[in-house]
This record gives C-alpha cells, sequence and structure tokens, in this order.
C-alpha cells in the first residue's frame, strides 16, 4: 500500500512537470537558422548569412577605405616619427584586409562599397589641410575613435554569427583591429576622455543564481512545487494513517 502511495505521489509530480515544460515558450533566439532562415537571410554552403554579416563586410571595407590612405598620408605630414610608423603598419595590413574582404564579399555575394562614406571623406580632408603636430593629434583622435566603433561591431559579430567563412574572417578582423588601437594609444596621444563611453549595462543578474535564460516561468514552478508538496502531504498522512 505504501508502495502505491509513492508511486502515485511520483506520478502526480511528474505529470505536473511535463505541463509546465509543455507551456514553456522556447528561449528566444532558438529558431533553427540553418532550416528556416527569417527575413533578410539567406542559406550557404557555409551557414546562413544575415543582416550583421553582410554589414561586418561592408564596414570593414569602408574602414580600409579612408584608412589605408591616411596612414600613407602618414609618411610625409606627420611630425613624429612613432607616428609615421605607426601610420605605415595601419595601412599596410589595411591593404592586406581590404583584399580578404573583397575575397569573402564575392565569395559570399555580398556587395561592398568603392568608396569612403560622407563623414569618412570629411576626416581625409580634414587630414589633407594639416601637418606636423596637429595632423599626428587629428590623425590619431579620428582613427583611435573609428578602431573602437568597428571593434565592437567585429566582436559581436564574431561571437555570434551562423556562418562559417564570416566567421573566419571576424577572427583575422578583431586581432586587426584590436592590434591597431594597441598602436594608435602607443603614441600616448589618444584623449580617453573624448571617447564615447562604454553602454551602460542592463541590471545586473544575481550574481549567485546568475540571469535566467529559460526553463519554465515562475507561475509555472511554484505550480510544480504545490503540487508535489501537496501529493506529498497526503502521501504521508495516508503512511501514517492507513485505512
Amino acid at each position: 500500500m505504501d508502495i502505491r502511495l509513492a508511486r502515485t505521489a511520483a506520478v502526480a509530480a511528474l505529470a505536473a512537470l511535463m505541463v509546465a515544460v509543455a507551456l514553456t515558450p522556447p528561449p528566444a533566439g532558438s529558431a533553427a537558422y540553418a532550416d528556416e532562415p527569417g527575413p533578410g537571410w539567406t542559406v550557404t554552403e557555409f551557414g546562413p548569412l544575415g543582416p550583421a554579416d553582410r554589414d561586418l563586410l561592408v564596414r570593414v571595407r569602408l574602414a580600409g577605405l579612408w584608412e589605408a590612405p591616411a596612414g600613407k598620408q602618414a609618411q610625409d605630414r606627420a611630425r613624429s616619427d612613432k607616428v609615421r610608423e605607426i601610420g605605415h603598419h595601419i595601412s599596410a595590413e589595411h591593404i592586406a584586409l581590404d583584399a580578404e574582404v573583397l575575397k569573402v564579399a564575392a565569395q559570399l555575394q555580398v556587395a561592398v562599397p568603392d568608396r569612403p562614406n560622407a563623414e569618412q571623406q570629411g576626416w581625409l580632408d580634414e587630414l589633407n589641410g594639416l601637418r606636423g603636430e596637429t595632423w599626428d593629434n587629428v590623425f590619431i583622435a579620428r582613427l583611435r575613435v573609428a578602431h573602437g566603433k568597428v571593434f565592437s561591431v567585429v566582436a559581436a559579430v564574431r561571437a555570434g554569427t551562423r556562418n562559417e567563412v564570416i566567421r573566419e574572417f571576424a577572427q583575422k578582423a578583431v586581432t586587426i583591429v584590436m592590434r591597431h588601437m594597441t598602436y594608435l594609444e602607443s603614441t600616448g596621444l589618444v584623449d580617453y576622455s573624448s571617447l564615447p563611453a562604454p553602454p551602460t549595462p542592463a541590471a545586473a543578474p544575481n550574481s549567485a543564481a546568475g540571469p535566467r535564460t529559460g526553463g519554465p516561468p515562475d507561475p509555472l514552478i511554484w505550480l510544480i512545487l504545490a503540487t508535489s508538496l501537496a501529493v506529498g502531504a497526503v502521501t504521508t498522512a495516508r503512511i501514517r494513517h492507513p485505512r
């Protein structure tokens, strides 16, 4: 009799759990991108290609279209030997990265620009009118801000892309952009107070439990516990006071 009651309690608790799981919606972002890409996604032999993947190629291409010429310009306009050396490295590395961008874009059939955008052309025009120490300061300031912006994009795509080719390319781009920021900062000319502040984080999750990323909603959890406790109480009472 006791065994049958214990089994009844276990079955009831399991049934409550199955109801909770059945009613729980799937966690956000759990769509099968490889089989059911959403709007803006295309299926390639290297995995799904999304809007962020294409945006990455466009942004890296645009970066090279103005930073490589600016780096070359450092050779005859910069006052500091250090800035001239950095300009040479940045220019050469962007030329190599640009060749990789064009290769990947052709492979994935992504259209990329062939000239800097209006803001970038404005920076080149600004540098064209400067020389010496002023040129050094503006060059470092413009490139450090630009690299910081593109770094966040490249890192995010590297972390979440579902395309094998983009993942490999983003890995290279992350390394190069990070190296360029280090080059620029090594001059001692970066004004960190003028850089965009990092985004304000969302409310911090409980440090011990961590954020909830799935599982039954809170009301269903309480339903499971209440059902289990009720069945357990009835079972205990019957065991102690058998009929």
